[in-house]
This record gives structure tokens, sequence and C-alpha cells, in this order.
């Protein structure tokens, strides 16, 4: 059996199939010898547990004040102190030889701390621990340290887990997911695009280069993270990018009904837009902080393809930010300065009678006003056939 496992880095599950463990009894009987693999792809051959885990009092990381590195303090209950000095003496005396060429010998001097049937660390025994209190050294980070004090704290645990249910999932099932996801997203998009030109008119160009905007950032940043970090788009993945169309069409929504409630106080659109941005600004950073603090304790506390949602959710949170921040008002300001958009044509969506301004834009430039002489007799009206003047 040993012969048949083939190790491989991070591989928990696989070595089990090809040792022929169909169930967790297989490879977690204390009372059976094993093959099993650690995280580096090492592979063993167990003896029978000498001491089960539910001898274990306690496990914590420390720093050591010795030689200012990180290990595990161990204390066992009184029956596993007895078989781990039993067990310790009897390797001291055999096989602990500090000179020896015989590699046998070194690997019989190991003692494998096993969970779920997957070996965690093997240390060497460098001679008898009678008294039930070990320390577990070798150059561990806090981390590591922390990881192995956890492993050695669940296995004080009497429990078994079964698997109830198994679902897998085919590549034709997967593709048809993705497509369903990427129609919905569509429809949505396209939606959000019909609003925008029926309400918005003319500035719905500048809600539509947005969200084209965002959503090309958004996808050429899932597709670095998927090159460079692994990260797997999932069905649920797809949801938080869909999400995100909204958080976008929030922030121009909050941006022109600001724009246009400084156009209905009868301001020219140019001073309106900047008007309006300072206050439709602070609305949309703090919708943002919210989503995306949402994001994060979501991504934190979540498990399986929830975590995808939670990310996705909060990239496409900061990318609504830098498109707003960076595209959205420029363009309107850049928009501002045009005839169609400055003098309120109709269809651009800011005209002055259409929103019920309470007056008509007043224009923004300087008139020259004319000063009469000191001592100039006062011009006489200029009469006509028709009247007046």
């Amino acid at each position: 059996m040993f012969n048949k496992v083939n190790c491989k880095p991070n591989d928990t599950t696989q070595w089990k199939i090809e040792a022929g463990y169909t169930n967790p009894q297989d490879y977690d009987n204390p009372n059976a010898q094993i093959v099993s693999c650690d995280s580096s792809g090492g592979k063993y051959a167990l003896d029978v547990a000498k001491v089960p885990g539910t001898q274990i009092a306690t496990a914590a990381a420390e720093l050591s004040t010795t030689s200012n590195q990180w290990e595990v303090l161990v204390t066992l209950k009184s029956a596993g102190a007895t078989a781990f000095a039993n067990l310790t003496a009897d390797q001291a005396a055999k096989y602990y030889q500090a000179a020896s060429t015989n590699e046998d010998d070194f690997w019989l001097d190991t003692i494998a701390v096993v969970l779920d049937g997957n070996v965690t660390t093997a240390p060497e025994t460098n001679g008898a621990i009678p008294g039930g209190t070990f320390q577990v050294t070798g150059n561990f980070t806090q981390a590591q340290a922390t990881q192995l004090a956890n492993v050695l704290t669940y296995g004080a645990l009497p429990l078994n887990f079964t698997i109830l249910t198994a679902n897998t999932v085919s590549a034709s099932l997967g593709h048809a997911q993705l497509v369903g996801g990427l129609i919905a997203a569509a429809i949505g998009l396209g939606l959000v695009v019909i609003y925008s030109f029926l309400y918005y008119r003319g500035l719905g160009l500048v809600s539509v280069f947005s969200l084209v905007i965002a959503g090309t950032i958004a996808l050429l940043a899932v597709m670095l993270l998927t090159k460079y970090q692994n990260f797997a788009l999932e069905l649920a993945g797809i949801a938080g990018l869909i999400v995100a169309i909204g958080i976008t069409a929030d922030s121009f929504v909050v941006f022109f009904e600001r724009l246009r409630d400084e156009v209905r106080e009868g301001k020219a659109l140019r001073p309106a837009v900047e008007a309006g941005w300072k206050r439709a600004r602070r609305t949309i950073l703090v919708s943002d902080t919210v989503s995306f603090i949402a994001a994060v304790l979501l991504y934190y506390f979540s498990i399986g393809e929830v975590k995808g949602f939670a990310y996705t959710l909060g990239l496409t949170t900061i990318i609504d930010v830098v498109v707003v921040f960076l595209f959205t008002k420029p363009m309107v300001t850049i928009l501002a300065r045009t005839k169609f958009y400055g003098n309120g044509h109709p269809m651009s969506g800011l005209d002055p009678a259409r929103l019920g301004a309470r007056s008509n834009w007043r224009s923004s430039v300087r008139r020259t006003q004319v000063k009469r002489q000191t001592g100039a007799p006062p011009r006489s009206p200029v009469s006509g056939n028709s009247g007046e003047a």
C-alpha cells in the first residue's frame, strides 16, 4: 500500500483514494497501521496510535524565552502521559543516535501528529519525556505554531466527521451557470441603459459610458486575479458583479439628481455642476463605504461561495468610486461647456423648463454699463412713424 500512494503537496484527499480508504474509519482508526501524507508531499507508514488526541489536555503556541523562537507547549492527561513516556523512552533507547548514518533510525525516532489521516508534523524525539509536558520546536512562525496548536486542540475533541451529502458539478452545468449569469447581467445592464435614456435623455450617455468603463475594469481585474492569484469566478461571484451595476447606477443617479436640483434653482449649468458635485460626492462616498464594509464583513465571516460574492462586491465598490471620481464627474464638466448641454436643449436632460426651474438660466457674460458724462443733457426719446422707441 505504501508503494501505491503518490503523495503530492497540499493533497489531503487524492492519496486516500489511491490507498483504498473509502470512509473515515479506514484512515482514522487508532488501532490500525496506515499510510499517510503531509502537506509538503512527504509519505509515511504509521504505526497504531500510542497517544490518541483525547489524551491532550492543553496545547498552546508561545515564544520561547531561551531561543526566542515560536514553539508549541503540550500537556497530556494522566493516561496519555504514561503512554508518551514509554514511547519516547523506547525511541531514545533504540533509535536516537545523533551520529548514526542509518536513515531508518531517524524516521523510527519521529512521532507524527495526525488529523483526519493527514500528517500535520513529525518531529524527532531527542530523549525520553516523562511527566506529560513537552515542547514541539522547529523553525515555526507564529502562524505555523498557532496552526499546530489548533490541530492538537481539535484532536482532543472526540468527534468524527462523516460526509452526508456531496455534490459534483459537471463542466456542462458550470458552463450553463456561467452563461445564465452573463445573460442576467446583460438583461440588468440593458434595463439600466433604457431607464437612463428615458429619464435622463442626453445624460444617459454619461451613465452608459460609466457602466461600460466600470465593467471593463472589473473584467480586467477578474482576469488578472484569475491568472496571478488563482481566483475562481463562480456563480456567486457573478451575482456580485451584477449587484455592482446597481451600485454604479446609484452613484450617477445621486449626482444627476443633485445637478438637476441646482438647475431648478436657476443656476447656469457650469456652476450647477460644481455645486451639485459638492452635494453628491459625500453621499456617494458614504454609500460606497457602507457597501465596502458590508462586503469585508461578509467575506470574513462567511464560507464557501459566499466569499466569492463578497469579494466581487467589494472589488466593484472600489471600482465604482474610481469611475465616478475620475470619469463621470469630469465628463459632465466637459459636456457642460458644449452648446447642446450648456444651453439646456430639451433632449439633454437639463432643460430648465422641463425641470421646472424658478427662472431661466442667468447669463454668465458680464454686461458693460454706459456712464453718463457729467453735465451732459439728457437724451430725448426717439420717435418714429410707429410710435415712441
